[in-house]
């Protein structure tokens, strides 16, 4: 995994791409298959160049050990011991010839840096089919001729597509602008024509399009345009400007919410005066699910929590408070006071029903509930080591847990979520995900709490209050697209958990990073991108772990993290492949059995179950899925 952090060309966004692709080569078998074809791709390239300088001499293919291509110059490999090529870098050798087709048998390759040499007719028409992941692509400062493909818009996994300084001529294909991944675009210095194109995420400054006389277009002097697509430029305008209105008043109604949320925080801080209202209720029975349980009325819960005093509370979150009730034969249980529901008492029942037939070894049981004065209570199995947010998070100068422990862990949580997603019926997404909100058992076995519980609350007051209070952590945890379109989907619990993989690997609170700049303000995501745009990623990991024979796991599942927090949901990997990627990095440790493999029961992409389900039941989006 080094070549991750040795190419300094690589931002955040690189580096993610990359994790995604690797999930995907696994998914395919191209890591495992590849070796052999690496080899030929490498021995091609060297026969196709003219090499007058005698670099790629140290090519000597005479060699047969495991992994001896990786000591060529200008390669790196996946893994120092394995034949699979990650990056190719010839930059600066004065290499000569036509552009090396070659290497389409590196199946696996990502980065070809080819600058600086003297490589000269038409960049291949089929590019995207000898390139299939490529993130990187510099093909700069050589002698190509012809016009761009078309067939670059393909290589959808390009983040870096640097052209500058050749003889390419006629218009850039208007297509290379569905490249959404792309950060760094360069043609300066060439012969085209036309209009650039207009990128929706890269920001490509005019220098990287100087001296190309026929090139117009934003940021480029405006490319002449006849008066009737004036008035329509204008009309554009215009309905951006009162589409900014219009999101200007939205945020102003999120934050007048968030401030009345705060204003009742303060006349309640700690929620436990409602329990006054309910004391003549006493004796309203609980609705169990499990035999085991024997059978108990609202008095019990009373003297269990001492009238729900704040002494008991274990927990302030988004859908509530939890309160931890010790019963006459010492034995615990948890207590959850929803907030906000919006079911009447026979709804509640039946989606409590439902509820109570989710179970999976690594859920938190759901025992029972209770309905009295507008008032909702549900009842947990408790958990005897408290919450992974604690156990990470000492405060008494407790010694950290090790490794092994944490990854068993993330393996755990991951497979329960993955479970939510995938292979319960119906499918349920969590919406909640923290270190809070994952308990720890008898012997750290890890168990998700709240399984489907955020579909009952108020969306108003738990979703937009939480996201501007950053309770029971949530601020941290939230992906950004769901503070703008306020919907539960599948990538959103992604990017939540990606966030509890980052608590694993660096030991940071999400919102209170020490070490991270004052710019920053403490966002432990916000974090990570900074180092790892400055080169600087290693400096993320607990210093408690570093040096004790776990790097290369800790960094694996920091690439893991890493994919699973990206801005753009799309990129994201679906919970299976996270936690099949888990478990494979904690393999060797038999933390899961091969009949624990999880695959997605449904055939089609995560966004497109989301996108159908808002399109037949708008009114139900909030509820689960």
């Amino acid at each position: 995994m080094a070549g991750f952090f040795t190419w300094k060309t690589f931002d955040f966004r690189v580096l993610s791409t990359l994790v995604k692709i690797f999930l995907l080569l696994i998914v395919r078998g191209s890591l495992t298959y590849s070796v052999q074809s690496d080899v030929d791709c490498l021995r091609a390239i060297k026969d196709s160049l003219e090499d007058q300088n005698g670099y790629l001499t140290t090519w000597n293919f005479d060699n047969k050990t495991e992994g001896f291509i990786c000591s060529f110059i200008g390669i790196d490999c996946w893994h120092p011991d394995e034949n699979k090529v990650l990056n190719i870098k010839l930059g600066d050798m004065e290499l000569k010839g036509e552009f090396p087709l070659g290497v389409a048998g590196c199946s696996s390759l990502t980065g070809l840096d080819l600058s600086n040499n003297k490589i000269y007719g038409n960049i291949p028409r089929n590019i995207s089919k000898l390139l299939e992941y490529v993130t990187s692509l510099d093909l700069s400062s050589n002698q190509l001729s012809g016009e761009i493909p078309v067939d670059l818009a393909n290589c959808t996994y390009l983040n870096i597509l640097e052209l500058d300084n050749n003889h390419l001529s006629g218009q850039i294909p208007a297509q290379i602008s569905l490249l959404n991944r792309l950060t760094i675009f360069n043609v300066a210095n060439n012969r085209l024509t036309g209009q650039v194109p207009q990128f929706s995420n890269a920001t490509v400054p005019p220098d990287n399009y100087v001296n190309n006389a026929g090139l117009c277009g934003k940021p480029l002097p405006p490319c002449r345009v006849s008066s009737k697509k004036t008035n329509s430029a204008a009309i554009v305008g215009a309905t951006s400007a009162a589409f900014a209105v219009g999101i200007g008043i939205g945020v102003g109604m999120f934050f007048y919410l968030g401030k009345a949320s705060r204003k009742k925080k303060e006349e309640d801080p700690m929620g436990n005066k409602w329990a006054k209202r309910i004391k003549d209720a006493k004796a309203i029975k609980l609705s169990m699910f499990e035999n085991s349980v024997s059978e108990m009325k609202l008095s019990d819960l009373m003297k269990a929590t001492n009238d729900f005093s704040k002494e008991n509370i274990i927990g302030l979150g988004r859908t509530g408070t939890m309160y931890k009730a010790v019963l006459k034969d010492g034995s615990c249980l948890i207590v959850k006071r929803l907030q906000g529901t919006r079911y009447s008492n026979s709804e509640f029942s039946s989606e409590m029903a439902t509820l109570a037939n989710v179970k999976h070894n690594n859920l938190v049981p759901l025992l029972g509930f209770c309905m009295t004065n507008e008032e909702r209570l549900v009842v947990y199995r408790h958990m005897s080591n408290g919450s992974l947010h604690d156990k990470l998070h000492l405060k008494d100068g407790t010694e950290p847990m090790d490794w092994p422990l944490r990854l068993k862990i993330g393996i755990g949580a991951a497979k329960g979520l993955a479970w939510l997603h995938h292979s319960c019926n119906p499918h349920i997404i969590h919406r909640n995900i923290s270190s809070n909100c994952i308990l720890l058992h008898d012997n750290y076995e890890p168990k998700i709490l709240d399984s489907g519980i955020a579909s009952l609350v108020n969306p108003i007051v738990s979703h937009l209050g939480t996201c501007v209070n950053g309770e029971f952590g949530d601020r941290g945890y939230v992906a950004p697209e769901y503070v703008r379109t306020l919907l539960a989907t599948p990538k959103g619990d992604v990017y939540s958990f990606g966030v509890v993989l980052l608590e694993l690997v660096t030991g940071e609170r999400p919102t209170n990073v020490a070490k991270a700049p004052e710019r920053l303000n403490g966002n432990i995501v916000a974090w990570i991108f900074h180092l790892s745009g400055t080169y600087k990623l290693q400096d993320a990991i607990d210093q408690f772990l570093v040096g004790k024979g776990y790097d290369n796991e800790l960094f694996e599942v920091l690439n893991v993290a890493c994919s699973c927090v990206l801005t753009d949901p799309k990129e994201r990997p679906s919970m299976s492949e996270v936690y099949q990627f888990l478990r494979a990095i904690g393999q060797k440790y038999n933390f899961a059995a091969e009949d624990d493999i999880l695959l997605p029961s449904n055939s089609g992409d995560d966004d497109q179950l989301v996108e159908l389900i808002i399109a037949q039941h708008p009114e139900e989006i909030d509820v689960k899925m």
